[in-house]
Parts: C-alpha cells; structure tokens; sequence
C-alpha cells in the first residue's frame, strides 16, 4: 500500500495533469453527447461501455476482485462517484449556467479537506485550507464578473450535494486505493452505470444509438479515454496524494477549458479569466503541489 502522499511526487503531478486535460476533453464531449443522447442515457452508456473494458481488463490480468470490506467500499465508492454525482449534476446543468456549475463544483477541495479531515483521514492544516479558499476564490471571481450566477435554491441544493457525493467518493477512493483500478472500476462502473440506466428508464427516456458522426464520437471518446482513462489515472493519482490534493483535478479544469477555447475557438480571453487563473493556480500551488509540510496522508 502507498503511503507516500507527498504532494511534490512528480509522478502524481503528471498523473494530476493527465487526469485535467482528460476531463477538460470531457466537457467538450459530453456537450456533442447530449445534442443527440438524453442525459441519464447518456452517462449511464458511456459507463456500461466503459465498465465492459475494465471487466475485460480484470478477466485477461487475472485481478482479483475485491472482496469483504473492499467490496463494500467499492460499491459504496461506485454509488458517489459514478451514480450520485453524475445524476445530480446532469439534473442540475439543465437547470443552471456553466458558469454556476463550476463555481459550485469549484468547492469539492474544501468540502473533501472538512471531511477527510473529519474521518482523520489527512490533518486540517492552515496551509491547505487557504490554497483550497483561494481556488475557491478565483472560480468565483470568474463566475461574478461574467455575471453567470443565476440559480434557484433547488438547483444549489443539488449541485451542493453532488459536490459532497464526490467529495466523499475521492475520500473512499483513497481508502480503497491500494487495490487495481481495473478491479474497482469494474464493480464500481458497472453499478454506477446500472443506477443511471434505472433512472433513465425511470424517466422515460428514449435509449438510441447515436447516429451523428459527432455525437458518436463523442460517445466513443468518454466511453474510452473519457473514462477507462481518467477514472484509472484518478486512483492512481488517489493513491499517491492526499484526498483534497487530488479534488483540485476539479478547479483546474475549467481553467484548462477556458484557456483551450480561447487557444483553439479564437473565443476571446477576458481580464477576468486571467485574473480567476491566476488565482485558481496559486491555491493549487499552497494546496496541492507544493506541498511542504503537509504530513503524509494514509489510505487506511
């Protein structure tokens, strides 16, 4: 088991990377997705594709699969991430901006820092709290200056809970970080998946196979990269970091999104946004990156 949990490991910082220009990609995709697939349908698809390629993976490595005590964690880990999580927040962007969205989401590094905390699971250190206050900070200035804060309480209650679904799943994520991503994937994707297809059926949503070459694509591309890929690094990366380190995946991103549109749409970049970046990358420094004192973090 990794006991590491040093922020300057610079094979996590690479990981850390990866993991940001994957779900950077996801964004892009899941908009190309959703022009054609309905959201519970969607999401629930691309994670049964997904949890196929992990089985596969388990099957042919011969993984083992977790059992006892890791296997409820597992589960409980695919119920967080994949079906809570994923739910409320397609349910919540059809009702709120973007903009609202992040700023919301924006807070996972806080509300992950409070609970692990809570389950001693890392120390609620000065340094960590501030660099997570200030990223914080720095979606919010965005957000306010480009006057996209629009949202009713119902939308804010279920993007506050799915910020505290995911939150708690990267903290079940470090507990259970120790066995193979393939393995945990496999069962938590395929009950993740299995959920989201219940309730798509739930609401009556119509299940098709994409025809349009962009929304099939798009299909392909979270289905592999989208998710074999982010979801594997992301344990990875659970495993070598701290749980709240790991949650500024979840800051960075839009970041990433915004400079990639303004570097590849030719989308104008605002004062605001640079400023909001500015922000956004000194509290991952004070928080994650750095790391200095922080005492290592267990996934016991």
């Amino acid at each position: 088991m990794n006991r590491s949990g040093q922020a300057g490991d610079p094979v996590a910082v690479l990981l850390f990377t990866a993991c940001v220009l994957i779900a950077a990609g996801n964004f892009v995709a899941v908009r190309f997705s959703n022009q054609e697939l309905p959201p519970m349908w969607g999401a629930g698809l691309r994670f049964a594709l997904a949890a196929v390629v992990f089985i596969i993976i388990a099957r042919l490595s011969r993984i083992p699969r977790p059992r006892g005590v890791e296997l409820r964690r597992t589960l409980v880990f695919g119920i967080f991430n994949f079906a809570l999580f994923y739910a409320l927040m397609y349910w919540a962007l059809v009702r709120v901006t973007a903009g609202t969205g992040t700023i919301v989401i924006a807070s996972v590094p806080v509300i992950t820092l409070l609970l692990a905390s809570a389950q001693r699971l890392e120390p609620l250190t000065p340094r960590a709290l501030a660099g997570a206050l200030l990223a914080l900070g720095g979606i919010a200035y965005v957000t306010f200056t480009s006057s996209q804060l629009t949202i009713t309480p119902l939308a804010l209650a279920a993007l506050l809970l799915a910020a505290a679904s995911l939150s708690q799943s990267i903290i079940l994520g470090k507990r259970i970080s120790h066995l193979h991503p393939a393995a945990i994937n496999a069962v938590a994707m395929s009950l993740g998946a299995a959920l989201l297809l219940a309730l798509s059926l739930a609401l009556g949503e119509r299940w098709s196979w994409p025809r349009e070459p962009g929304a099939l694509w798009a299909l392909i591309y979270l289905a592999t990269v989208g998710s074999v890929g982010l979801f594997g690094l992301t344990l990875l990366l659970i495993r070598r970091w701290a749980p709240s380190a790991t949650a500024y995946v979840l800051v960075v991103v839009p970041m990433v999104t915004l400079l990639l549109e303004a570097a590849i749409a030719n989308v104008p970049l605002a004062l605001a946004a640079v400023i909001g970046a500015v922000l956004v990358m000194v509290g991952v420094w004070l928080g994650a990156v750095s790391g200095g004192r922080r005492k290592p973090a267990t996934a016991g």
